[in-house]
């Protein structure tokens, strides 16, 4: 186990990294380089849990729709959250609102320009406000992401994992030794990138790897063993029926509110079932008829089977079309015009069964 990094390494690592990010990082994004604090929150809260080739279209597309911080104090959520549609994880959506707001109207429109100042902002944590605080302001504040694991737990030979208290102590003081004090936001970037571009979960490529001859994982043929993770991922799995009931040319559509995924997004009438059922076995269900009791109503269509695999569940469904001469009384839930639909924003699971 490693606690402290061996100076000549120390020194090879920085030397070596940073020679390859001027040489040969050809690695390009809208954010590079950004030093407004607004701009690369936004990029890092988009690249929470986002791959960078999926998040770059939503970066575009919201810095373009609110080019400053107060653009999204002056939006409704509803506007927020239909341009975060189909991202996931839509909490960090929620904080970026409750955050904006809090800059404008707490802060006078400014970023906390350190280090503890921005992790007292609702949803960053400490890689957030050191990204933040060595891009904008070049605070030496080392990153600790997924790429920045890899890359030191492979260059160091180091087994602990990376996901308890203990191990990430041990990377956060190596990041931090490691770290170019006179360039942080240039190191960090580079780090990064070399993680993403070169130390690839997959398929690293070794041959050209400028950290080669003094890599430990490689030296000792285990790149593919490490870095290592203790804790295991306990999948749920869900059914997920939605009942589009259509009157007099409206669905009944409500917005999620509980604490669960897909929260202050829309939804169609739902019954969730703990094991898969047949479209006939739904219809009998006391869920299904509750809903209908007497009224006079048609099913027009039955979907295929969707699917679709989020973190810690994978969820499961179909989406029926029902016609009703009758006006129902279904408990939080509003009458929304069918040409208003594309307005509200909704889950990637509805929103791929609407547009196929």
């Amino acid at each position: 186990m490693i606690n402290r990094v061996n100076n000549i390494n120390k020194a090879f690592f920085t030397t070596a990294l940073l020679q390859w990010n001027k040489a040969e990082n050809q690695r390009v994004m809208p954010w590079k380089n950004e030093k407004d604090p607004y701009k690369i929150w936004v990029s890092e809260i988009i690249l929470q849990q986002t791959r960078v080739h999926q998040g770059l279209e939503y970066y575009n597309r919201f810095i373009k729709a609110f080019p400053t911080v107060q653009h999204i104090t002056s939006a409704t959520e509803s506007q927020v959250f239909k341009l975060w549609e189909g991202l996931g994880y839509y909490s960090r959506c929620k904080n970026i609102i409750a955050t904006a707001r809090h800059i404008t109207n707490e802060l006078g429109g400014k970023f906390p320009e350190n280090f503890n100042g921005l992790l007292q902002l609702k949803g960053v944590g400490d890689y957030t406000a050191s990204a933040i605080a060595s891009f904008a302001y070049n605070l030496p504040h080392a990153v600790l992401d997924g790429n920045v694991f890899r890359v030191l737990s492979r260059f160091f030979g180091i087994h602990t994992a990376i996901d308890n208290n203990n191990g990430k102590k041990i990377y956060s003081n190596i990041a931090g030794e490691l770290l170019d004090k006179i360039n942080p936001g240039i190191y960090n970037q580079a780090i990064m990138d070399f993680g993403a571009t070169i130390c690839k979960p997959k398929l690293p490529l070794c041959n050209i790897c400028p950290l080669e001859k003094k890599c430990v994982a490689y030296i000792k043929k285990i790149v593919n063993d490490l870095p290592i993770k203790e804790k295991m991922i306990n999948r749920k799995y869900r059914w997920l029926y939605y009942l589009l009931i259509e009157w007099n040319n409206k669905l009944y559509v409500r917005k999620r509110v509980s604490n669960d995924i897909w929260q202050n997004l829309n939804e169609f009438v739902l019954i969730e079932t703990p094991v898969a059922v047949s479209p006939s076995a739904l219809k009998a269900s006391s869920a299904f008829t509750q809903i209908f009791d007497s009224a006079d109503f048609k099913i027009t269509s039955i979907s295929k089977i969707y699917k679709q695999q989020l973190t810690h569940q994978t969820i499961t469904g179909r989406f029926l079309k029902i016609m009703t001469k009758t006006k129902l009384n279904i408990k939080d839930h509003e009458l929304i015009p069918i040409s208003q639909l594309d307005l509200l924003p909704f889950p990637k699971f509805i929103t791929t069964y609407l547009k196929d």
